[in-house]
């Protein structure tokens, strides 16, 4: 014993009649590595037992904490120590039997649930079985009831009849007639009928003993018996719904008057569909829809329908019509007259004007104190700017510096048309030019003020006066030649004449006597618009009346938004502004054209309904075919008219004009410009790619692509053109078209001669013998073969001879004889024309 108990092996079970229980320990493993350790004690095997019989009686486990098992009752010594059984199993030995018991174990629970519903199934049977004797016996008792009680009553009817026989049947007193009661009569009732329960239900008894309603259908289980309204079909919404209203109508009776009819004020515009109609009369579609039938119109509520229409369907409906066109809709800018009490003095705004190079900036610059024109490209000024100068008196003046390219006519004609006062600024050494001609023809259409800045007037080749009768010719007479226009002899890098400048100015302000209504939703001009990078749209505007706020909603041509910031000349946020001050707003809905009417209205849910009404007659306007005929047509088809697509993308609204104008006058009968889009901002990525699609060059005007833009350019190879000043832009344009045409070719007329006679040369050639009439013929050049002056041929001299030489030319009044290259067609008679083609440089 003492050398099984030293070897490591597993020990033998000892002999017994009874299987010990086991013991074994399961580890079991949690989250967060946590583990626990359960001792299990199984059976190794048990008896499973029929359904009906009694379970044989299963011996108390053994204890857990005993560290020996329980002695064999047969063996005189005490079992020897061993290990427990659980130590003796492998672990798939182990997980063999876990698996094992818990199968008998789920078993066991089946013929459980099994004998369970066998009761209860029995139990069923059995209380039905109850329930139909019951319903029987009251049948039984009802019948007998009833029986008993038609005895009854006909005894008394037999009874009664009896009484009444005897009584007439007995004969009274002649002389003494005393009146008898009359017998009780009864009227004789039907028998009543026993109530049965109907014939579906005889046949299939209720289960449970219950009424036709209280039936249940599927197997009876012990949740649904004590369940009795479990599985009964719940009331929908809208029979809850129909029973309420029924009970209202019930409690309210029936004399309840019917509720009246709301009369509506519906506005028609000239076409409406059916259905918005409808919504506006707080009616039904189909009632319209039918009404329309009526009056034999087939309708459906999608279609659009007229205003008169619609007038007959409002008041056929009983409501009233309020008829509105579309420009109703839109905001009219209107030249009301304020109250004069609230009228308020406001600076005055003025534009300066003249050529390029005459030195607009530099005296505004002068005027400003500070240095405007070294940041412009090429030194000369390519936007609209507005200032607004402090003068030494404390009064405030609005400038406006416009460009004097020929290219910025707009810009020139905008600031006119916005100004009070318009400074002409003109160089004393160059005189009048073509922009100052045009600056002072825009000056006269707007009917303002003009005063005469001589400029540069201390160069020494500078002549004022010169200047000052150059003006006589177009009608602009000085004080000094005792006219009514004020002229001042000013240096802007001298700083002379200044402030001789600013009195004029405030004097002719003060002859105008300008007010404007601070008080007041505020009406502005945009000046410019560009898209910013980092503001998104930014528009400058001129404050005509009224006061701008931070916050205001607004509509400005076909975009609308609302007052983000307000920026001043100086680059300073302020919260306001009032009537005739430059500020730039923020807030957009997108970049405006400049020149737009800039109005403040009352929410944004108006801003955007003015906006998009804009947007769709823009739209219309844009896309409507002009009108044609077949002439235009057929013109249109034979033309070899070159189009030359670009894209043009600048920094500002005002630049975008100019260069599509300028683009579209460098044209011609060859040759024309197509812009496929104009915008403001930085290159995107459509435009490279509708610029690849199309084959156009890009034109960056003070732009550059995105870098996402730039990746598409290098890899689609389209075209930039970077530029920086105009009149570059259209040198390069206009040499590019030129190179599309090609080189201009010219004909010069060198000879003609006369056909004379024709001769055969070789097996298929014919030769011209020619007496030259003008001029010379040389060979190799171009000739024109004529019949009664009709072309016959073009071709070239392959061969010249004279006699039977060879020859290069042949001079006039000598003969000589030609062959043609692919003609043969030659008479005696024709007229030869030979010339040669000059090529030269094309200029547009």
């Amino acid at each position: 014993m003492s050398d099984s108990e030293d070897k490591p092996t597993r020990t033998r079970k000892p002999l017994g009649l009874k299987r010990p229980v086991d013991g074994a320990e399961v580890k079991q493993t949690f989250s967060h590595g946590r583990t626990n350790k359960v001792a299990v004690e199984v059976k190794r095997r048990r008896k499973l037992v029929k359904p009906g019989e009694e379970p044989a009686p299963t011996p108390a486990p053994a204890p857990e904490a005993a560290p020996e098992p329980a002695p064999v009752a047969e063996a005189p010594k005490p079992a020897p120590k061993k290990k427990p059984a659980a130590d003796a199993e492998t672990p798939q030995e182990r997980v063999a039997r876990l698996q094992r018991e818990a199968e008998e174990e789920r078993l066991r629970l089946a013929e459980d649930a099994n004998r369970r519903d066998e009761e209860r199934k029995k139990k069923a049977v059995k209380d039905e079985k109850q329930a139909q004797e019951d319903n029987k016996k009251a049948e039984a008792e009802a019948e007998a009831a009833a029986k008993k009680q038609a005895e009854e009553e006909a005894a008394q009817a037999a009874a009664a009849a009896q009484a009444e026989e005897s009584a007439a049947a007995a004969p009274a007193p002649a002389d003494k007639a005393t009146p008898t009661p009359a017998a009780r009569k009864f009227t004789p009732v039907a028998r009543p009928e026993p109530k049965r329960p109907p014939k579906k239900e005889e046949k299939r008894p209720a289960k449970g003993g219950g009424g036709g309603d209280k039936r249940r259908s599927g197997k009876l289980t012990v949740t649904k018996a004590l369940n009795e309204d479990e599985g009964r079909r719940a009331r929908s919404l809208a029979a809850l719904k129909r029973a309420r209203e029924k009970e209202r109508r019930e409690q309210g009776g029936g004399d309840r008057k019917p509720r009246e009819k709301q009369v509506r004020d519906v506005i028609v515009p000239e076409a409406i569909t059916v259905q918005e109609l409808a919504q506006r009369m707080a009616e039904k579609g189909a009632d319209l829809v039918k009404e329309l039938f009526n009056l034999g119109m087939m309708v459906t509520v999608n279609q659009t329908i007229d205003q008169d229409t619609a007038e007959l369907l409002v008041e056929q409906f009983g409501h009233n019509i309020q008829r509105v066109s579309e420009d109703d809709v839109d905001i009219k800018i209107e030249e009301d007259k304020d109250p004069e009490e609230t009228l308020r003095p406001r600076p005055p705004v003025v534009t300066i004007m003249g050529h390029v190079d005459h030195g607009k900036t530099s005296l505004l610059d002068a005027l400003r104190g500070t240095n405007v024109t070294k940041g412009e490209a090429g030194g000369i000024t390519q936007h609209i700017g507005s200032y607004q100068v402090t003068t030494k008196d404390k009064a405030k003046i609005t400038f406006l510096d416009t460009p004097g390219h020929a290219a910025f006519t707009e810009m020139r004609q905008r600031g006119a048309n916005v100004t009070d006062i318009v400074v002409l600024v003109v160089a004393a050494d160059d005189g009048i030019m073509p922009q100052t001609i045009e600056a002072i023809n825009h000056t006269k259409a707007a009917g303002v003020p003009m005063i005469v800045a001589i400029n540069k007037i201390d160069k020494p080749e500078g002549n004022a006066q010169k200047v000052r009768e150059r003006l006589l010719e177009h009608e602009v007479i000085v004080e000094a030649l005792s006219g009514e226009v004020q002229d001042v002899e000013v240096s802007a890098t001298k700083g002379t004449g200044l402030d001789e400048l600013l009195e004029k100015i405030a004097l002719q302000a003060e002859l105008l006597e300008l007010k404007a209504r601070p008080d007041r939703d505020a009406e502005a001009t945009v000046i410019e618009a560009q898209l910013d990078k980092g503001r998104g749209p930014v528009a400058s505007v001129l404050i005509t009346r009224g006061t701008l706020k931070r916050g205001d909603t607004f509509v400005v041509g076909t975009e609308s938004g609302k007052v983000r910031a307000i920026v001043n000349d100086q680059g300073k946020q302020i919260k306001e502004a009032g009537p005739s001050m430059p500020v730039e707003v923020l807030g957009l809905g997108g970049v405006p054209s400049a020149g737009d009417q800039l109005a403040v209205v009352e929410n944004e849910q108006r801003a955007r309904e003015v906006a998009q009404f804009r947007q769709e007659k823009a739209t219309a306007k844009r896309t409507a075919l002009a009108p044609t005929n077949f002439d235009t047509m057929f013109n249109s088809m034979k033309s070899d008219l070159v189009e030359f697509p670009v894209l043009v993308k600048a920094d500002v609204q005002g630049s975008v004009e100019a260069i599509t104008t300028a683009l579209h006058n460098l044209g011609n009968d060859l040759i024309k410009v197509r812009v496929l889009h104009a915008g403001v901002g930085a290159i995107t990525e459509s435009d490279v790619t509708l610029a690849s699609a199309s084959g156009a060059p890009i034109i960056g005007f003070n732009v550059r692509p995105n870098p996402k833009a730039r990746e598409l350019v290098k890899r689609d190879g389209v075209e930039m053109k970077y530029f920086d000043v105009i009149y570059h832009l259209t040198d390069e344009i206009a040499k590019e078209m030129a190179g599309e045409l090609g080189p201009e070719k010219i004909e010069n007329v060198m000879g003609r001669a006369e056909v004379k006679d024709v001769f055969k040369s070789g097996k298929k050639d014919k030769a011209a013998g020619l007496l030259v009439t003008e001029g010379v013929i040389r060979k190799g050049l171009h000739a024109r073969l004529t019949r009664d002056d009709v072309i016959v041929s073009a071709t070239t001299i392959a061969s010249l001879r004279r006699f039977k030489d060879d020859v290069d030319e042949v001079r006039t009044g000598l003969e000589c004889g030609v062959v043609l290259e692919d003609t043969n067609d030659i008479k005696a008679g024709d007229m030869l024309e030979v010339f040669e083609i000059e090529e030269r440089e094309r200029v547009l």
